[in-house]
């Protein structure tokens, strides 16, 4: 039989219905109609597969090692619909690429995370991306601590994320400081916040959190995620020092919008203990 006339999937699997022995020739049939491992690929059987990893619309992560020498890092990648999905970073120049599984929402997870091959007043860290406007940053190695398995990162319905991991050496030695941070939101309305700071970042919450930012960056910065697209009142979300009582800043969400990545304002500097009321805006002031 020619290799250009092969036998139909139907026709093969009439081969066996009566539970006997297929012939010969119907053997070869079966075995022209495999695509056997060591076998080249034609030009056409190549561009069919070309155009067809074209067409593929999943989401996908780009994901790579700068300066990290032989270390490798794994992560799992979770969907709605499906099992983590497991990749391996390591040192590359560029991007690599893989398709996922599942639909969003995807959350980025670690799996295993090493911390040695650090010297002095180097340490590794992370930058994920999730969404268009929101990354986490985070250190560890050395004197901070590792990234324990099953860390989440965060989670997102971005259907291209980042996950990069880098070795620096910061010329000192960097420590942890502690912000405490009690979020009150008196509205109807589903409202999280994250919390951002150099090499530091917290994902979108709704909960109350304690900081583990950087001396070196001994700053923060808010941003805010409030669908009101059916909601008639626009809300206020301000933030305190709550050992003084004061206001620092604060920021608008405003009715009939799907307010995502709304800026909380300038940067509180300092402060360890920080309060945050969302309210619904009081017109005219």
């Amino acid at each position: 039989m020619e290799k250009d006339n092969l036998t139909t999937r139907d026709k093969l699997k009439t081969y066996f219905e009566t539970g006997k022995y297929p012939t010969q020739n119907q053997f070869s049939d079966l075995i022209d109609s495999l695509k056997h491992k060591g076998d080249n690929l034609s030009n056409k059987e190549a561009v069919i597969i070309a155009n067809s990893l074209q067409s593929i619309d999943n989401a996908n992560i780009f994901y790579s090692g700068i300066n990290i020498g032989d270390k490798k890092f794994i992560a799992a990648i979770g969907s709605k619909d499906e099992e983590d999905q497991m990749i391996t970073i390591r040192e590359y120049r560029g991007d690599e690429k893989r398709y996922l599984f599942g639909s969003s929402p995807y959350t980025i997870k670690a799996k295993e995370f090493p911390v040695e091959g650090l010297e002095g007043t180097e340490y590794y860290y992370l930058s994920c991306n999730i969404g268009e406007a929101f990354t986490i940053t985070k250190m560890f190695g050395n004197n901070l601590p590792a990234i324990p398995d099953g860390f989440e990162f965060g989670t997102g319905e971005s259907r291209i994320l980042y996950l990069r991991i880098f070795k620096e050496d910061f010329g000192k030695k960097v420590n942890i400081v502690n912000t405490n941070i009690k979020f009150v939101n008196t509205t109807q309305a589903a409202i999280r916040y994250t919390v951002q700071s150099t090499y530091w970042g917290h994902q979108y919450t709704s909960k109350d959190i304690i900081t583990d930012h950087y001396d070196e960056w001994d700053y923060l910065e808010f941003g805010y995620r409030a669908d009101l697209r059916e909601i008639n009142q626009s809300i206020e979300c301000k933030v305190y020092d709550a050992d003084r009582d004061t206001l620092l800043m604060k920021a608008s969400l405003h009715a009939g919008q799907n307010n995502q990545d709304i800026a909380g304002g300038d940067r509180v500097k300092g402060i360890r203990n920080i309060r945050i009321e969302c309210n619904y805006a009081v017109i005219g002031k």
